[in-house]
């Protein structure tokens, strides 16, 4: 069943689920000035309280076979004119995932032990059409599956979700509870985590990395030296900041959505689900894949610069990104990878580039981004589509199996979520997952802040640390925000 809420606010509804097990936010925020040639920021999508969960740990050999298994076991069709994700599976999918699929070394240090997906299986979902200014609540009835059983159970859950959402008691909108999760965990001490460098951040002084500034220059250079001995054409490495965790994983979403609206934002509790005391909570600009009725999009996105806030300096600055030979370059590379991972589950004649190498601008920052479309082949599945593209290309590298050995090689600690995906598989074959950049993982104490860029043989060691800092801004603002507290 579904009907339609009134005056119910994305920010609203988070507040009202984050006590639930398994609250999950999918926000999709136009960026302010993107250019764009298919518009983002249309849908959102707030879940809790799966009626099954499953968790997989890393360098499992099967991953996905239980969500597949629950994927056929409640299909269902699409139900036109709602928004298109209407239940199904949803969650986190780590970047250590790959070790499922190929046969790449763990990293030196995995201190926060995160398991390779975290994922519900949920039977109500809160969809907002941002275009057409609606609010949907869809009710499955899920688990059950006898008609009469699941229309009781489907008006009984959205009458519960509707009276939480939508009643006028304001006591679960309080962030207590979320921050009592962090309060009651066992946190992790500076002696049992990987070795730290100061980063002498003006404003957050116990802010560290997994690399010394001349470190990561370094690995910069290995990476560039790699690539003229011809093992690769592009490698993305990252450095992991740290700092103790100062508030809730709730207030600190409200901060980042606030300095840093994107279209494939997300919050996801999995504390409750799992045995990890995790919260995801990210601003990401990058679609991983979609599937509508059997066609596929991914869009990677390569290349950054600052933006100053000053419209003819930004305008210079998008030009002088439109003609760099080497950005260029280097989202082809990616865009040529993303094509052949599509080629074993699409359509031959059906994989075709929309978009190649647009400038779309965010609140700090301009991207390049292309598209890649495909059609699914009837036999492949949304698991089989995963696993073929998993992680994505514009945060490994090309070739992409070495570039993950490399990465392995040189990164210190374990990526964990950054860089994997949060999204859904709908029970209708409808599928939507991000790809976790500018993303903080709450976890055991501390926040977690990965960044990274794309290194190829024109690169400049010392700009790519500087990049790596550029792509931190709005994480570490929203870490010391006070303004929507």
């Amino acid at each position: 069943m579904h009907k339609q809420l009134s005056n119910l606010s994305v920010e609203t509804a988070l507040q009202r689920l984050s006590a639930l097990p398994g609250c999950l936010l999918l926000e999709s925020v136009k960026p302010a000035g993107a250019l764009q040639r298919k518009p983002l920021g249309r849908y959102s999508f707030a879940m809790a309280d799966p009626f099954e969960s499953v968790v997989v740990r890393v360098g499992s050999k099967r991953p996905l076979a239980e969500i597949d298994s629950l994927l056929n076991k409640y299909s269902t069709d699409l139900i036109d004119g709602l928004p298109p994700m209407q239940g199904g599976v949803a969650g986190m999918f780590s970047y250590d995932l790959n070790r499922s699929f190929e046969k790449i070394p763990a990293a030196k240090h995995d201190e926060f032990g995160l398991p390779a997906i975290v994922v519900g299986a949920y039977d109500v979902v809160i969809a907002w059409d941002h275009f057409e200014n609606k609010t949907w609540l869809i009710s499955q009835g899920f688990p059950e599956t006898e008609p009469a059983a699941r229309g009781k159970r489907a008006a009984e859950r959205a009458e519960f979700f509707e009276r939480l959402l939508c009643g006028g008691d304001d006591a679960s909108a309080e962030d207590g509870d979320s921050a009592k999760r962090f309060t009651a965990s066992e946190d992790l001490e500076g002696k049992d985590l990987a070795p730290q460098f100061s980063c002498l951040h003006r404003t957050l002084e116990q802010l560290t990395s997994d690399f010394s500034a001349d470190a990561y220059i370094a690995a910069v250079q290995k990476c560039i030296d790699y690539i003229v001995a011809g093992d690769v054409f592009q490698i993305n490495l990252s450095q992991r900041l740290l700092h103790p965790i100062t508030t809730d994983s709730v207030t600190l979403y409200r901060r980042l959505r606030a300095c840093n609206p994107a279209p494939f934002s997300c919050y996801f509790d999995m504390a409750s689900i799992s045995d990890c005391d995790a919260q995801i909570v990210s601003a990401s600009p990058e679609r991983l894949v979609s599937v509508r009725q059997r066609t596929v999009e991914t869009r990677p996105i390569k290349q950054t610069q600052p933006r100053t806030g000053q419209p003819m300096v930004d305008i210079r600055e998008q030009e002088r990104l439109l003609a760099s030979q080497k950005d260029r370059a280097e989202n082809i590379m990616i865009v040529d990878l993303m094509r052949n991972d599509l080629a074993s589950v699409c359509e031959d004649d059906s994989i075709c580039v929309t978009q190649l190498c647009q400038p779309e601008s965010y609140q700090s920052v301009l991207h390049l981004v292309s598209a890649v479309e495909g059609k699914l082949t009837p036999e492949s599945s949304l698991c089989d589509l995963l696993a073929a593209i998993f992680p994505g290309g514009s945060i490994t590298g090309a070739p992409k199996i070495r570039a993950m050995e490399i990465i392995a090689e040189l990164e210190p600690t374990s990526r964990g979520a950054y860089c994997g995906s949060v999204g859904y598989l709908g029970f209708d074959g409808s599928a939507d997952l991000n790809i976790l950049i500018r993303t903080v993982t709450a976890s055991k104490g501390w926040w977690q802040v990965p960044v990274g860029g794309g290194v190829v043989v024109q690169s400049d060691p010392v700009a790519e640390h500087q990049e790596t800092w550029t792509k931190a801004t709005s994480m570490l603002q929203a870490m010391v925000e006070r303004g929507v507290d």
